[in-house]
């Protein structure tokens, strides 16, 4: 067993082996059909969300308040190794969280509904577009000035200093917008708004 959690490979595949195993339990209980499939795809989505969210919580909750508390011979182990790490798949997870998202919204038909903001789609549209402000902004402002504000894009320690304010305070901006989100994405299926 511990061979399993020592390795986050290996604990993954553990937790898709354990999918596979519920999901033969339930047997001819299934209709692999494609209602089963939109399900699918939402488990994706809400896999791809919990990454993407949970990330910028971290970053928000933990990283940024802990990071005056690191003594500054420490902090290079964050700037170069974690950092760069979490942001790949916070960025990542982004993409995969607006990619399944979209797929979902095509599936079950309403993609088309969602630039009306009318019922029944209002809360829906609403968690859609303030996902898609949300995925713009790891993209195109949160990722390039942390390119900088971690060094791997060179520039004076004058643009460093703007480009990590920038970055932390798009952060926060994202993690405001993620409350609404998250309610209106609950809200959708749950008939509040």
């Amino acid at each position: 067993m511990g061979a399993i959690f020592q390795s986050l490979g290996r604990t993954v595949a553990a937790g898709v082996v354990l999918v596979v195993i519920l999901i033969a339990a339930a047997g001819s209980g299934i209709a692999f059909n494609y209602a089963w499939g939109t399900f699918v795809m939402r488990w994706f989505h809400v896999l791809a969300g919990v990454m993407w969210i949970g990330l910028l919580w971290y970053f928000n909750f933990v990283q940024i308040p802990s990071m005056p508390k690191i003594p500054d011979d420490q902090k290079p182990a964050i700037g170069k190794v974690i950092a760069p790490t979490a942001l790949f798949w916070f960025r990542w997870a982004a993409l995969a969280t607006v990619v399944t998202g979209l797929l979902l919204a095509g599936m079950n038909g309403y993609l088309g509904n969602l630039l009306t903001f009318a019922r029944p789609f209002t809360a829906i549209a609403i968690g859609m577009w303030l996902g898609l402000i949300m995925a713009f902004n790891v993209w195109f402002i949160i990722w390039p000035n942390q390119k900088k504000a971690l060094g791997i894009v060179q520039v004076d320690a004058d643009a460093k200093a703007k480009a990590a304010r920038l970055a932390m305070l798009t952060s926060r901006f994202n993690t405001m917008l993620s409350i609404p989100m998250l309610y209106c994405m609950v809200a959708q299926q749950n008939g509040g708004l």
